[in-house]
């Protein structure tokens, strides 16, 4: 009897002393009362599932992310190519506009957690470029923690002025939106407002829809530009790219997130230059 009163007593110290598991959260954690919430957020509550029951372990050597931290968790970088050589004013017609300086102009493109939109969709990734001195000047602003989003929120802002012209494709039905949502759930102005925004997407569908198998950028790039990516990293696969750097993987990928991006950029004023040269020949006798 004592030896089994004994044995009980060492069962019941084990329970005591085994480490509790940490809770899981699931979606009804986060929406008890069966409100809906974005694809994004359910992806990433998934992972976070994921990661605590131990089916996701990530340990990378792996950590460089390109550029410059200006802010804790935030990466700058900046380069200048030769890209084109815009004319000074810019034939902007072709997207019902007036003509436009080059120097007002600001092509951007983001990278987002996911292509759902919504308030569960971030920007980890901001490219802008304009030309400076003959020259095609790409910066961009990439966040490695989820603390650095407004520093973020508030480089770009510090990019703009009053008489800034935002070049995009798509932006205005996406890009922007996500960028105002941002900036208004970090109770900060949008800066983006009342800014010229000339979206090149659909000019694009005016002219070749119907005609090309479909309008997206990397088509217009290919067909106008001449541009063939090699080893691109598809826009689709960049959320992953961020997500696992955060959980501690490599880098690698994040690093062909911010080429992917930069192409972006260049091609977004590949694309302009050339519908304005030929709005411009269009019209001369």
């Amino acid at each position: 009897m004592r030896q089994l009163r004994a044995e009980a007593g060492q069962a019941s110290a084990g329970k005591e002393l085994r480490p509790q598991r940490q809770p899981i959260l699931s979606v009804a954690d986060i929406a008890p009362s069966g409100r809906a919430i974005s694809p994004d957020l359910r992806r990433l509550l998934q992972r976070h599932a994921q990661v605590k029951r131990g089916t996701v372990a990530l340990s990378s050597g792996d950590r460089d992310v390109p550029g410059i931290e200006i802010f804790p968790g935030l990466r700058y970088t900046e380069t200048c190519v030769d890209w084109l050589t815009p004319p000074t004013i810019i034939d902007a017609t072709f997207a019902r506009m007036d003509p436009l300086h080059h120097d007002r102009l600001l092509h951007f493109d983001t990278e987002t957690t996911g292509l759902a939109g919504g308030t569960g969709t971030r920007a980890f990734m901001i490219g802008a470029a304009d030309w400076i001195d003959g020259r095609f000047r790409i910066r961009q602003l990439t966040i490695t923690s989820m603390a650095a989003e407004s520093a973020m929120l508030r480089a770009f802002a510090g990019w703009l002025s009053e008489d800034t012209v935002l070049v995009s494709y798509n932006g205005k039905c996406y890009d922007a939106p996500l960028l105002a949502t941002r900036y208004r759930l970090a109770r900060m102005p949008n800066p983006l407002l009342g800014l010229g925004h000339l979206d090149l997407l659909h000019p694009v569908r005016r002219h070749w829809k119907g005609q090309w198998e479909n309008c997206r950028l990397a088509t217009a790039e290919r067909l106008l530009l001449g541009v063939v990516r090699e080893d691109d990293l598809p826009g689709s696969e960049a959320p992953a790219a961020w997500l696992t750097y955060l959980r501690g993987g490599s880098a690698a990928n994040l690093r062909r997130v911010a080429q992917h991006n930069a192409q972006d950029l260049k091609s977004l004023a590949g694309v302009l230059v050339h519908m304005a040269k030929m709005e411009r020949c269009c019209r001369l006798p």
